[in-house]
């Protein structure tokens, strides 16, 4: 999950921050600096969060080098 698709995937769930943050286990702060670009490889949060957006119903893809994100049961 890249940054981008982690804001473009709370904007679909109308999720804030605090939202992400209490559905992944991490802070606020970890997630503002995950969509900033802050956040270092190697950090186990992005995978947290990306699971936490899976499990509200979101589908990312990687296909022909683009990335998408989706809302279960919805196109884009």
């Amino acid at each position: 999950m890249s940054p981008e698709q982690c804001l473009k995937a709370r904007t679909l769930l109308n999720w804030t921050p605090a939202d992400l943050a209490r559905a992944a286990g991490v802070s606020v702060i970890t997630v503002r600096n995950f969509e900033a670009g802050k956040l270092g490889a190697g950090r186990r949060a992005p995978t947290l969060m990306e699971l936490a957006l899976e499990g509200a119903g979101i589908r990312f893809s990687h296909c022909a080098g683009e990335r998408s994100v989706q809302l279960a049961g919805r196109d884009q």
